[in-house]
């Protein structure tokens, strides 16, 4: 894996502005809506609530997503920090509607972000006529403001009727779905492959539903970019993870990277490679009522698929010869 260089400033804080700004959606702005509600201001809070429960389906019929956001020039700075870059290995034809499967999760989930929330590597000129969605915790778009920002990028709730509305008016949309989840978030570790997906099977029944096609992807770089610390799972902190995933729906992951100075630690990450190959789509029929069957069929040829497509690109994009694709 190639040595993370030292990136100027502007990239690391555009970096810093990305999560850094939910949280001051969360901690100050919904805050601050609250406090506006005992001022002469009032109207601006009452206002939005009046907003927000006229809207409270939008989330789950397509979205709202603004191309002027999607183009920000922040998201060009933290695609270059470390550089992230998509590789396409065939067309997607915007005929047909797509499941895609994301790889693996990691942490933050910086290629997948940046390659289909943003146009910052180009994601309309690569594939020209496809919308790209990327699916996310419903409970995230239960939350006032968070909620537009998110939408706003194309991310969409990964609940079912999100993505049955999205797979069944009109053509040309991409759902992306981390399958692995947030429990593969454990099992980002540098120099791992290790995926969850041999029992993750409901984005192969929903594709077969409206007859979507499939399309395996796999981010190299992504597991890289931090250092995890893991817990025995007889330990109190890996008790505290699980209960924390149980309340929240993710897991508090301990990790670390760099500081802002050469040589120092922080939480940064490291300024390393991430690519995100995009393979062939798997054509599948359109069947209302799949048989389990059916489902495994069609998961194991993704499965497969997947496999070969970690092997076509591994050694080109810093894993080994030796380096293999374990499913769990």
């Amino acid at each position: 894996m190639p040595r993370s260089k030292q990136p100027n400033y502007i990239q690391s804080l555009s970096l810093l502005q990305w999560p850094l700004s939910y949280l001051a959606m969360f901690w100050v702005l919904q805050p601050l809506f609250i406090c506006l509600v005992f001022t002469p201001l009032w109207p601006l809070p009452a206002l939005y609530l009046v907003w927000y429960l006229l809207d409270w389906k939008t989330p789950e019929k397509g979205g709202r997503r603004s191309t002027w956001v999607r183009n920000w020039r922040v998201w060009n700075h933290i695609k270059d920090y470390f550089p992230i870059t998509i590789l396409k290995t065939k067309d997607l034809p915007p005929e047909h509607n797509y499941v895609m499967g994301v790889h693996p999760h990691g942490l933050l989930t910086f290629g997948a972000f940046c390659n289909f929330c943003t146009e910052a590597t180009g994601f309309s000129q690569t594939f020209p006529g496809i919308t790209p969605h990327l699916a996310t915790l419903s409970w995230f778009f239960k939350i006032p403001i968070i909620r537009d920002y998110l939408m706003a990028k194309g991310v969409c709730s990964v609940s079912q009727p999100a993505i049955n509305y999205l797979l069944s008016h009109g053509t040309g949309n991409l759902v992306g779905v981390v399958v692995g989840g947030v429990g593969e978030a454990l099992q980002s570790i540098p120099n791992t492959t290790t995926l969850i997906l041999r029992k993750r099977k409901g984005f192969v029944r929903t594709a077969l539903q409206r007859g979507a096609h499939l399309v395996p992807t796999f981010t190299f770089g992504e597991t890289e970019v931090y250092d995890q610390v893991v817990f025995h799972e007889d330990s109190r902190m890996y008790k505290f993870q699980s209960l924390f995933r149980r309340i929240f729906g993710f897991y508090f992951c301990v990790f670390y990277g760099k500081g802002f100075s050469q040589d120092s630690t922080g939480l940064l990450p490291y300024s390393r490679p991430i690519v995100t190959v995009v393979g062939e789509p798997i054509p599948l029929p359109q069947i209302e009522k799949p048989s389990q069957e059916m489902v495994d069929k069609y998961h194991a040829l993704y499965m497969d698929a997947l496999h070969k497509l970690f092997e076509q690109h591994k050694t080109q994009y810093g894993c080994s010869d030796s380096q293999k694709l374990l499913f769990l």
